[in-house]
């Protein structure tokens, strides 16, 4: 036999009522923790307010052109490093005195080395960065042609005896009786 169970209206409510306080208490507990994980990206947005949309326009690209000391291979204004924050104002700073990019990296190279510049300059001191990479393509090349040229040379000798009796034997068989190659 089997039972069939009616629940009473008040007790339906009030499982009901404890449901939606889970659910409440859930929702609340991860807006919380999406809050807190936030956090760190929150930080790192600075509003930076210049004269005008140029300014803020080079101070854009002066922050994405430059490296940060601390972080490798990051920009200053994607770091959030103390180091790339001073950077940040020092660029801001410079901007609203006047002074061109290539003053700002001038300064920069000058405190923090050419490391902070993405594209470095050609310069003595560069020099073998910038012509390494041309330098060992063109000694890839020379390689590849001498080797081809070996090949081709070592391809085009001359059959020995021993060989073009071998080849002259093998052009000069008969066809096969029974139709088959």
């Amino acid at each position: 036999m089997a039972m069939t169970a009616t629940a009473s209206p008040s007790a339906t409510l009030l499982a009901a009522r404890r449901c939606l306080g889970f659910t409440l208490l859930a929702a609340l507990l991860l807006s919380l923790l999406m809050g807190l994980c936030a956090e760190p990206v929150r930080a790192a947005v600075e509003v930076r307010d210049f004269d005008s949309p140029v300014t803020a326009e080079r101070y854009r690209s002066l922050t994405g052109a430059l490296r940060c000391p601390k972080c490798q291979n990051q920009a200053i204004g994607d770091s959030n490093s103390p180091v790339a924050k001073d950077m940040r104002e020092r660029v801001a700073a410079l901007l609203r005195e006047g002074r061109s990019d290539r003053e700002i990296q001038d300064f920069m190279v000058a405190r923090f080395g050419d490391y902070v510049l993405y594209n470095p300059r050609l310069e003595d001191r560069t020099l073998l960065l910038w012509g390494l990479p041309a330098t060992l393509v063109l000694l890839g090349g020379v390689l590849v042609a001498l080797i081809v040229r070996r090949r081709r040379r070592a391809s085009a000798r001359e059959l020995s005896a021993d060989e073009r009796a071998r080849l002259d034997a093998l052009l000069n068989r008969p066809p096969d009786a029974s139709g088959d190659h």
